[in-house]
C-alpha cells in the first residue's frame, strides 16, 4: 500500500494505492477532507483482430447511499438508475480524459467511480475527476495525462477556490477548470452574468491548484506506476489508404464545395459506395477502413480551407452567424412556446407554468435533505432531426446533459419565488439540427419563457464555438476560431466551446476538445468572439419580443398565497385531510401548505381561486368584535339562536336583537339554515361571541339607527351559592354519587 497527501486549498488531499480494488488496472482511493472516492481504470486485454475506427472508453459514476449515512428510498432499497448528477458527473470526468490516449488505442476502457464517503462539504465531481485521472495514471493504459482540476467561486468581487458545496446558491460563479500542464482541458459551469475577465480571473487562480493535483499524481505514478503497453491497434493498410487518396481527392473537394448539408452528406455517401464497390474486388470486406480514410480526407480538406482562406463549408466567414429566424406564441394551447431557427438548427421550446406541488424533489446522496427544484428544462433530440431511424427510448447521457447545460444558462435570470410563485419546467424538442443544438435551446427557452409571460430579468442566447487547426497548437501555429459551428466542424474540427449569458454577461460555459490541450489565449479569443455574436443574436431575439409578456397566459394555473400561523396548518387540512379534500373538491383548485404556514392555492378559473382563498381565509380567521358576517343559523334556544359566522366558530343572537321588533318566540324571526347578516357585539370574558342581527340591518340600511348598543340584557342568576358548592339539603340525605 502507497500513500501520497498534499495540502490543497487549506484541506489535505490524500490518494492511496494497493489499499483496495487490487484486480483493476489502476485503483484509487481519493480523499478530500473526510469525502472519499475509490476509483478504478480496467482495459481489455484481448488484441483487435480488426479495424476499428473508434475509442469505446466508458466512464461510469455512482454515489452510494451509504457515503451520507442514508438508506435508498423506494420498495427494493438499493441504488437504482443514475441520477442526473451522477449522469453529468460521468460526462465531466469523460470530457478532459478521453482526448488524452493514444490515436491507435481502441481497445475497451472502463473507468468506475464510487462516492464512499461524503463530508456534505466537498464536492464529489472534482475528487471524481482527480481519482479517475489518477487511476489512468497508475495503470498500464497508455493515457497521457495526468490532468488536475480546481472548482472557483466567486462571490461578490472576491473569488474562493475549492469552495464548499454549501455556497453554490450564493455564488456569482461556479465554474470547474481542468488543466494539464499549462494548457486547458475543460472548462464548466454557471454563473451571474459574469465579465469574461472574471472567467480569465478564474482560470489565473485555479491553475496552480491545478498544477498540486498534478504533482500529486505524478509522485504516486513514480512510486508504484506501471510501465505503459504500446498502443498497437491494427490500422489501415498503407496500400489501401494510397489506393483511396488517389481515387478520392477530387470528389472530396467536389463535396465540399456543397454548402446545404443534406446534399452534401448524400454526395459523400453516393460516392463511398461507389469507391466500396470499385475496390471490392481487390481489398474485400474494407468497408470500414475506406470510409474512415474518406473521412479523414473531408477533415484535412475542410480544415485547410478554412486555414487558407476563411472560407467555411456553407460559405460562411469564420466570425459568421448563419441566419436566424424567431417566432413566439406558435403553439395556441402551452403557457409559452418559441421556435428558434439558426441555419438547419432549429429548436422548439414549450414553457408549462406550474404549482408547488410540480416540483421536482431532488434526494441527491450529498444534500443533507430533500431539495425542491422550481425551474427544469427538458432537451429532446429526436433521429428525425438529422434525418436518422432509431429506436425512441428514454432521455440518453447527451440528453440529458445538453438539458443541463441550457438550464444552468437561464436558471439566474428567473425571478424569486416570491416574485412569481411559479413552477416553470421548459421542454426543447430540436427538430432540425447541423450544429450547436443545446445553444438553440437556450435562446429558444428564453423566448417560450418571455412568451409565457415569465418576468426573467433578461434574455438570453448561446453560441458554440469551434477551432480549425492541424493538431496541438503550438507557438505560432495557425489555427481559427469558428464561430456558430456546424455539424462537419464539430466533428472535423477539435473544439466544440458553448458561451451562453445575456447581453450583461455570461451565465454558463462548457469545453469540449479533442485535442490534449489548448493554451488559455485561444479560449479568451473565443470567449470575446462568442460574445460579438451573442449580441448579434440578442439583436435578432428582442425584435421578436424584447421583453416577458405582461400576463401570463389564460390557460396557465392563477397562483395566491397566504400566510396562516403555523398552529392553524391543522385546521385547513381538517382531520385524515378531510377539511382541504373538500375545498380543492368543492373549487376545483390545487393547495399547497409549507411548515411555515405559506399557503399557495392556484387555479385556472379566477372565480375558484378567490373562493377558495376566502374559504382557507375564513377557516383560520379570528373574529373580530364591530365586524359584520354572513352566517348559518345552526340552532334554536327559546332564549336565541346560534349561527355559525366562521368554520367552527358559533355565537349567539340573544332574542332581543334578532330584529327591531320583539318576538315572542325566535322561530318567529329566523329558523334553522337561514343566512343572516349579523354584528359581533361582544366577545365576553369566557370567549363566548355575542352578535347582533339588528345592529348588522341598521348597517345594512335596512332599518334606521338606535342607541341600543346590540348587547343583551342578560337575567340575573337566581341568588343562591354558586354551582359547584354545596347547598343546603334542609334534612335530606346527600345525592348518590357524593356518599
Amino acid at each position: 500500500m502507497h500513500r501520497v497527501e498534499k495540502e490543497v486549498c487549506g484541506r489535505t488531499l490524500s490518494l492511496e494505492f494497493g489499499r483496495v480494488a487490487r484486480q483493476s488496472d489502476g485503483g484509487v482511493l481519493a480523499r478530500y477532507g473526510d469525502s472519499v472516492i475509490l476509483a478504478s481504470a480496467v482495459y481489455k486485454k484481448e488484441p483487435l483482430d480488426h479495424f476499428q475506427d473508434f475509442f469505446p472508453l466508458t466512464v461510469d459514476y455512482r454515489e452510494l447511499a451509504y457515503a451520507a449515512g442514508k438508506i435508498p428510498g423506494g420498495f427494493f432499497k438499493r441504488e437504482g438508475r443514475p441520477r442526473d448528477k451522477e449522469t453529468l458527473t460521468c460526462r465531466l470526468i469523460d470530457r478532459p480524459i478521453r482526448p488524452l490516449f493514444p490515436p491507435n488505442f481502441r481497445s475497451e476502457t472502463q473507468i468506475v467511480a464510487f462516492l464512499l464517503s461524503t463530508d456534505l462539504e466537498n464536492e464529489s465531481d472534482l475528487l471524481g475527476l482527480i481519482a479517475s485521472s489518477a487511476a489512468l495514471t497508475i495503470s498500464e493504459i497508455p493515457f497521457l495525462g495526468p490532468i488536475g482540476a480546481c472548482r472557483v467561486g466567486k462571490f461578490g468581487s472576491e473569488f474562493v477556490l475549492n469552495p464548499s458545496m454549501a455556497r453554490e446558491a450564493e455564488a456569482d460563479m461556479w465554474m470547474i477548470y481542468v488543466g494539464i500542464g499549462d494548457q486547458v482541458m475543460t472548462i464548466a459551469g454557471q454563473a451571474r452574468e459574469v465579465s469574461p475577465e472574471d472567467i480569465d480571473r478564474g482560470w489565473e487562480l485555479a491553475l496552480p491548484v491545478i498544477r498540486q493535483t498534478i504533482e500529486l499524481q505524478e509522485e504516486l505514478r513514480a512510486a508504484v506506476g506501471k510501465p505503459k503497453i504500446s498502443a498497437d491497434a491494427p490500422l489501415i493498410p498503407p496500400e489501401l489508404e494510397a489506393e483511396v487518396r488517389a481515387s478520392a481527392a477530387e470528389e472530396v473537394r467536389r463535396a465540399n464545395d456543397i454548402h446545404d448539408k443534406l446534399e452534401r452528406g448524400r454526395a459523400r455517401d453516393e460516392f463511398a459506395r461507389r469507391l466500396i464497390a470499385e475496390l471490392a474486388e481487390k481489398f474485400p470486406e474494407s468497408e470500414g477502413p475506406i470510409r474512415s480514410v474518406l473521412d479523414t480526407m473531408t477533415g484535412e480538406d475542410m480544415r485547410r480551407r478554412v486555414l487558407e482562406t476563411g472560407v467555411r463549408l456553407d460559405g460562411r466567414k469564420a466570425d459568421e452567424v448563419r441566419p436566424i429566424e424567431c417566432a413566439v406564441g406558435v403553439l395556441p394551447r402551452t403557457h409559452g412556446s418559441a421556435l428558434f431557427t439558426r441555419g438547419q438548427t432549429q429548436s422548439l421550446a414549450a414553457t408549462t407554468l406550474g404549482t408547488k406541488s410540480d416540483e421536482q424533489v431532488i434526494d441527491d446522496v450529498e444534500l443533507e435533505m430533500e431539495e425542491k427544484k422550481r425551474f427544469m428544462l427538458h432537451y429532446n433530440f429526436p433521429p428525425f432531426s438529422v434525418g436518422e431511424v432509431k429506436f425512441l427510448r428514454g432521455p440518453g447521457r447527451r440528453d440529458i446533459g445538453h438539458g443541463d447545460l441550457a438550464e444552468r444558462a437561464l436558471m439566474s435570470l428567473l425571478p424569486t419565488e416570491d416574485e412569481f410563485p411559479y413552477t416553470v419546467r421548459v421542454v426543447s424538442d430540436i427538430l432540425e439540427s447541423n450544429g450547436s443544438s443545446s445553444m438553440a435551446s437556450v435562446c429558444a427557452g428564453s423566448l417560450s419563457m418571455m412568451d409565457a409571460g415569465v418576468p426573467v430579468k433578461a434574455a438570453a442566447a448561446g453560441m458554440a464555438m469551434g477551432l480549425i487547426t492541424e493538431g496541438v497548437i503550438a507557438e505560432g501555429a495557425p489555427y481559427r476560431i469558428v464561430t456558430d459551428i456546424l455539424g462537419d466542424e464539430d466533428h472535423y474540427g477539435y473544439m466544440d466551446f458553448k458561451v451562453a449569458g445575456t447581453r450583461k454577461g455570461i451565465t454558463a460555459i462548457q469545453l469540449d476538445l479533442k485535442l490534449p490541450g489548448v493554451p488559455y489565449k485561444v479560449l479568451a479569443e473565443g470567449i470575446r468572439q462568442a460574445t460579438e455574436a451573442r449580441l448579434h443574436v440578442l439583436d435578432i431575439m428582442d425584435a421578436t419580443i424584447a421583453r416577458p409578456r405582461p400576463e401570463i397566459s389564460r390557460y396557465a394555473p392563477r397562483i395566491v398565497s397566504l400566510v396562516i400561523d403555523k398552529e392553524k396548518i391543522g385546521t385547513v387540512i381538517g382531520p385524515g385531510g378531510k377539511m382541504i379534500r373538500k375545498i380543492t373538491e368543492e373549487t376545483g383548485t390545487t393547495i399547497d401548505i409549507e411548515d411555515d404556514g405559506t399557503v399557495t392555492i392556484a387555479a385556472t378559473n379566477p372565480d375558484a381561486l378567490q373562493a377558495a382563498k376566502e374559504w382557507v381565509e375564513s377557516l383560520v380567521a379570528e373574529v373580530e368584535v364591530g365586524r359584520l358576517y354572513q352566517g348559518m343559523v345552526t340552532r334554536i334556544m327559546n332564549f336565541g339562536a346560534f349561527v355559525e359566522i366562521l368554520p367552527g366558530k358559533e355565537g349567539l343572537i340573544h332574542i332581543s336583537q334578532l330584529g327591531p321588533e320583539r318576538y315572542g318566540r325566535v322561530e318567529d324571526a329566523v329558523k334553522v339554515g337561514d343566512k343572516v347578516w349579523v354584528k359581533v357585539v361582544e366577545i365576553d370574558e369566557l370567549g363566548r361571541v355575542n352578535l347582533s342581527r339588528r345592529k348588522a340591518m341598521e348597517e345594512r340600511g335596512e332599518i334606521p339607527p338606535s342607541q341600543d348598543d346590540g348587547r343583551a340584557v342578560r337575567p340575573p342568576r337566581r341568588s343562591g351559592p354558586p354551582r359547584g358548592v354545596d347547598r343546603d339539603r334542609h334534612g335530606r340525605p346527600p345525592r348518590r354519587d357524593r356518599r
